[in-house]
């Protein structure tokens, strides 16, 4: 691998600042950032990307490859968690199995950013539509993380009739963030050049700054996360790892299939190898009780997030460009 392409992503200042949020937490510095900043820079991010990305769909209209890929987003999205049940079973229980499996069929908005960020580096398009791509990962691995759990295992709840599955599938599209981003998309899509040209400076020309402060405080999370890395022994540390590394070259083999683009081709097996750790978890409290959160949100935020986007994101792309896309 082009050892080059690692580090210009390192380099890339969001990450650096992520690399400063965990040195910070390593070093017991007191800087802190007050709790509802974050929550309003993620929901920025989904607003400046997914209204971007509903102008660039505008722009662009929809074409073949656009719906292939938005298909092949749908797919990735449901059988990631299928086999990756299998695959964790060997060592859980169904309910973790099943709440992990979730957690990494769904997507990280910020790894996606990340990679868009890369792109730009190397003077590489991409397409807006894959925006809509990363909006349809969101929910579908809820879905199959649930059903997966009432295959089994013999809940009690549902034994009762307390199950409801309209409060799963309302977690799982009425999700804030899924909410806003996809609502931003179609506001991008209604409001064209017009409404572009209105966003631009709020969306566009401060988005790296607020990704930095993002990062900066998941650095800072993720590191305090480390310590429950502890618990899941090395066959969780290899699955967060390797498992992402599996599924990204899944991704790429198909976006070889469809023949689409470059920066498309990587944003997608970013979209595959990248682990939810806001959405999912969220909904896998609820649903899942009876899953460990320690597992799966230490697994998707402390390993598999640095992971992707200081190793991940280059790698993929020097896969993408050994076979020919």
């Amino acid at each position: 691998m082009n050892s080059s392409l690692i580090l210009s992503n390192i380099l890339n200042p969001p990450v650096l600042f992520f690399f400063l949020g965990m040195l910070a937490i390593f070093c017991k510095s007191d800087l802190d950032i007050p709790q509802p900043l974050p929550k309003l820079f993620s929901l920025y991010l989904l607003l400046a990307i997914g209204f971007k990305g509903g102008y660039e769909i505008e722009e662009s209209g929809i074409n073949p490859e656009i719906a292939l890929t938005l298909l092949a987003a749908i797919f990735m999205a449901s059988a990631v968690p299928i086999y990756s049940f299998f695959v964790l079973r060997i060592k859980l229980d169904s309910y973790n199995a099943a709440a992990i499996a979730a957690t990494y069929g769904s997507i990280s908005a910020v790894t996606f950013i990340t990679a868009q960020s890369f792109l730009k580096i190397l003077n590489i398009s991409s397409g807006g539509h894959m925006v809509a791509a990363l909006a349809l990962m969101e929910s579908p691995a809820i879905i199959v993380g649930i059903v997966l759990v009432r295959l089994f295992t013999h809940n009690k709840e549902e034994e009762k009739g307390e199950f409801s599955w309209g409060e799963v599938l309302r977690e799982a599209f009425l999700n804030g963030s899924v909410f806003l981003l996809v609502g931003s998309v179609l506001v991008g899509i209604l409001t064209g050049e017009r409404g572009w040209e209105k966003l631009h400076p709020f969306t566009q020309d401060i988005f790296y700054g607020v990704l930095a402060f993002f990062l900066l405080d998941m650095g800072m999370v993720a590191a305090r996360r480390i310590k429950d890395l502890k618990r899941t022994g090395s066959f969780l540390i290899a699955f967060s790892i390797f498992m992402p590394v599996a599924n990204a070259i899944f991704g790429i083999i198909l976006a070889k299939f469809i023949g689409i683009s470059q920066g498309n081709a990587l944003l997608f097996a970013v979209l595959c190898a990248s682990a939810s750790y806001i959405a999912v978890p969220a909904a896998m409290r609820i649903t899942v009780p009876e899953a460990n959160p320690s597992l799966y949100v230490s697994m998707a935020l402390a390993l598999t997030f640095p992971f992707n986007i200081i190793v991940g994101i280059p790698l993929y792309f020097n896969i993408i460009k050994l076979i020919g896309i």
